[in-house]
């Protein structure tokens, strides 16, 4: 059985897009951006040091950090994986200085875990609503 893109109403004279955008084996048929999901990730290569991150507003408590005590307001939380570990880092939104939070740093075997990590980080520091 060979891969095909999966498609519509071609045959029927539609020019409407009618791909999901996935091959029949589940892999992307070009990269695509979603726009307004929140999040950035980088890396420097296959398995080396990558990160995620996202704007969160934490509640009344702020978000503890090791170098200047809590931290409020608009922040951006990043979750970084380097060497089998990831390290949660907070800054005021748009600042230049990186302080990391306090209990924010655990071993993590496989780096594909990193965007699971992340997703639970902003869940529980993002609260907007108190």
């Amino acid at each position: 059985m060979s891969e095909q893109a999966v498609t519509g109403g071609e045959a029927a004279g539609d020019t409407a897009p009618t791909t999901a955008g996935m091959t029949a084996d589940g892999t992307a048929e070009t990269p695509a951006a979603v726009p307004g999901a929140g999040m950035v990730a980088d890396a420097d290569g296959a398995g080396g040091a990558q990160n995620r991150t996202a704007d969160i507003v934490p509640g009344p408590g702020g978000v503890m950090t090791d170098e200047v005590g809590v931290v409020t307001g608009d922040l951006t939380l990043r979750t970084e994986y380097a060497d089998g570990r990831v390290t949660l880092r907070v800054q005021y939104k748009d600042a230049d200085e990186w302080y990391v939070v306090t209990g924010g740093t655990v071993g993590l075997a496989d780096p594909a875990g990193l965007d699971a990590v992340h997703g639970i980080a902003v869940a529980l520091l993002h609260r907007p609503e108190g």
